[in-house]
């Protein structure tokens, strides 16, 4: 499970030299010039491991220090009997619960955890004042601090503490929940010490990172280790493409930086995996790449705008990238269009698949994701889309995110004349009237034919009882022949899947279907 971290052991140079040191007795029985020249190899090699090994951070740690903060907070409270809440946490925040199990296991203040360090009433007390400790950092002399939104969520004061121990009130001046980044401010009448920002798209697994935070309320403190992978979605966001460590990342660390050897702000620590509430060597930190950019608009406009394309999206999984003619699995599939969006605008089709915006190529759903929501509202990008197999660029003026619509669910089948249903490739089929577009709660514009069950035979399939199948490949269905004969003639072309439009409560969505002979 991932956890908040408010979230090894690196290799030794001496074992790089016993390394070699094995290597080279080896090599003994070898003649003369052969060894010699092995053991210049050698010597190389260790020398330039030994260059990139720092033999201390104790210059890196004296020359970052002075900016890195503690976060305090205090909000007033009530613990909730039976379902207390966990300080610093949004209601529904994937961290809280995880929180709660570590406080029903150790208690309130005992327990080890990944983040925040807080303390409040235990049930049933009256209304009180709930503290949270965290980290962050200066980057800004004009006293700009950044830190975790999930660190300052909900609280009444905020306090900002120096590595001198001065301690300075701060005001909010921006946070965006789905980056969980805030922004403070403070006023100090001396000058305070400021970081850079570092590439964190420079940054390569095995390079030396080193954390500075507050972990347990403790002050500040210094780890160091690598980055031991890029990437990393933990399921906390839409935005996650996290940068994991293996630096010592506690409870209280969450909100401090992470930083690279020249000292540059390569993250923000945010998250841990820990089966136990401490540190086991998985740490995440927010990329700085990201972060910057979200910390430029907090700091001019107080809150994060992000662009918007109007697409619903999949990945592309094998079946699908056989059924769409991709020779990869590669690329985002357009399962809707919104009706008037940029993209709609832009010709973007239901089934098209983008592999490039704006000139980078699209992998993942991520990419696509993270990088329209960097682009500006009212810019235009080129996307690179395969329609039925031929590569097309399409043009789009993206426009401001709008709020978020609701999603509603819906699952059942109505009474449908037996006449008129089919079964094929294990689906029972049947037209999708009246009675039954009320069960399911789709609009008179959903046309398509119902899956009323499906044979236990026909093995793992994508599709169940409820679901209305729209299309079969390229093709429009509108009742049980129409989808047994796309069926019958996919077989007979040799593939072994077909992609199907499939409306389930509502949202349309591809599935690859494998192919059955009757």
């Amino acid at each position: 499970m991932s956890t908040p971290a408010n979230a090894g052991r690196a290799p030794r140079s001496s074992r790089v030299r016993r390394t070699i040191a094995a290597v080279l007795l080896g090599t003994t029985v070898l003649t003369g010039p052969f060894l010699i020249a092995n053991q210049s190899t050698a010597a190389a090699a260790e020398s330039a491991l030994t260059q990139t090994m720092p033999g201390s951070f104790a210059d890196l740690a004296a020359k970052v220090s002075p900016a890195v903060v503690n976060v305090s907070t205090t909000q007033q409270a009530k613990a909730e009997r039976g379902n207390p809440r966990m300080p610093g946490f949004p209601p529904g925040s994937p961290f809280e619960e995880f929180f709660r199990q570590f406080q029903d296991q150790f208690g309130q203040n005992g327990g080890p955890g990944g983040d925040d360090q807080s303390e409040g009433p235990s049930e049933g007390q009256p209304r009180g004042k709930v503290g949270s400790l965290g980290s962050g950092f200066i980057i800004d002399a004009a006293g700009y601090v950044v830190t975790n939104n999930h660190v300052i969520d909900g609280a009444d004061e905020i306090k900002v503490t120096l590595q001198d121990g001065t301690e300075l009130p701060a005001t909010l001046v921006g946070r965006d929940a789905k980056t969980d980044i805030a922004l403070l401010k403070v006023k100090s009448d001396k000058a305070l010490p400021a970081l850079d920002w570092g590439d964190s798209d420079a940054a390569r697994v095995g390079d030396w990172v080193m954390a500075v935070g507050n972990p347990f309320g403790l002050g500040g403190t210094v780890t160091k280790g690598i980055i031991s992978a890029r990437g990393r979605d933990i399921h906390s966001g839409p935005y996650d493409d996290y940068l994991q460590l293996d630096a010592a990342i506690n409870r209280g660390n969450s909100g401090g930086p992470t930083f690279t050897l020249d000292g540059r702000v390569i993250g923000i620590n945010t998250a841990i995996y820990s089966p136990n509430g401490g540190s086991v060597g998985i740490g995440f930190a927010i990329p700085s790449n990201i972060a910057k950019q979200v910390v430029a608009q907090l700091k001019e406009n107080g809150h994060v705008e992000r662009g918007w394309l109007g697409v619903k999206i999949q990945e592309i999984s094998p079946e699908i990238a056989e059924s769409v003619g991709l020779s990869q699995t590669k690329g985002a599939l357009v399962a809707e269009v919104t009706p008037d969006s940029p993209a709609a605008k832009a010709g973007v089709r239901q089934g098209d698949v983008i592999l490039a915006y704006g000139g980078k190529p699209v992998n993942t759903l991520r990419d696509l994701t993270r990088r329209v929501a960097d682009t500006k509202a009212g810019d235009t990008v080129d996307m690179t889309v395969v329609r039925k197999g031929k590569e097309t660029t399409l043009t789009a003026h993206i426009a401001p995110l709008p709020a978020e619509q609701r999603m509603a669910a819906a699952e059942g089948t109505g009474p449908a004349a037996e006449s008129a249903m089919e079964t094929v490739n294990g689906l029972k089929l049947a037209p999708l009237d009246g009675a039954t577009r009320s069960r399911l709660g789709l609009g008179e514009g959903v046309k398509g034919v119902v899956v009323t069950s499906v044979s236990p035979q026909a093995g793992d399939l994508p599709v169940r009882p409820g679901d209305v199948i729209v299309k079969v490949g390229d093709h429009s269905v509108t009742s049980p022949a129409e989808v047994t004969k796309s069926l019958h003639e996919a077989e007979k072309d040799g593939r072994k899947a077909v992609l199907l439009l499939v409306n389930r409560g509502g949202n349309e969505s591809f599935v690859p279907l494998k192919l059955v002979k009757a």
